[in-house]
């Protein structure tokens, strides 16, 4: 048998690495080796473990991404507390996973000063947002946490999910933010920012929520 130390394993970017056979204390082993200023994302799901390295273009979509949201929650004056890539995990279901980007919105209140979370008593981030560049969401993670809704921007493209009865079901609209045409909206910006910059694209979208919005 041989045995390896985590700063033997390189990910480059770009690239995801898959562990098999990895117990939950393991897993925890492996997050507090790892500590939270890290790079690589985790995502532990019944004994297997992905490590994977974001691409520059999975960073600069889910910070844009989360910008937006932030954008559209400060126009319509909606309070919340972002998470970012906090680590949300349950043993008992034998999952763990970290998303590009995390909201409480509706739980908002409940999670004010929060440091640690226990997802036996806090609940799921109400929207969690995952750019797929290199690896595919786990949604049966997030179907597991109780997460109720997830924007994937993959290829260009978001797609909101709804958990509906335990599952995760496509819809058109956000049910976050039902007067906002979310899907058009993101991708359409996101667009724009890969030719006219971040800053100015962020501007404009500002500006199309507010149009949006009646404001």
């Amino acid at each position: 048998m041989v045995t390896l130390q985590l700063n033997q394993l390189t990910v480059p970017p770009g690239q995801r690495l898959l562990l098999r056979d990895i117990s939950w204390q393991a897993f925890e082993d492996i997050l507090a080796e790892l500590g939270d200023r890290r790079a690589a994302r985790l995502a532990y799901s019944n004994g297997t473990l992905e490590i994977r390295m974001p691409l520059p273009e999975h960073e600069k979509a889910k910070e844009i991404i989360g910008d937006m949201v932030k954008i559209i929650l400060e126009e319509l004056e909606i309070d919340r507390e972002c998470f970012g890539s906090t680590t949300f995990k349950r043993q008992e279901m034998g999952y763990g996973i970290e998303p590009d980007n995390c909201f409480y919105i509706e739980n908002h209140a409940q999670m004010i000063g929060k440091k640690r979370l226990d997802l036996s008593i806090d609940p799921p981030p109400d929207l969690a947002i995952e750019v797929d560049v290199t690896s595919k969401t786990q949604v049966s993670a997030y179907e597991a946490l109780g997460v109720p809704e997830i924007w994937r921007y993959d290829d260009g493209k978001l797609q909101i999910s709804v958990l509906r009865d335990r599952s995760y079901v496509e819809s058109a609209t956000s049910p976050t933010f039902p007067t906002i045409p979310i899907v058009e909206g993101i991708t359409q910006f996101v667009e724009m920012s890969a030719t006219a910059g971040t800053s100015p694209a962020l501007r404009a979208f500002r500006q199309w929520v507010k149009q949006q919005s009646g404001r």
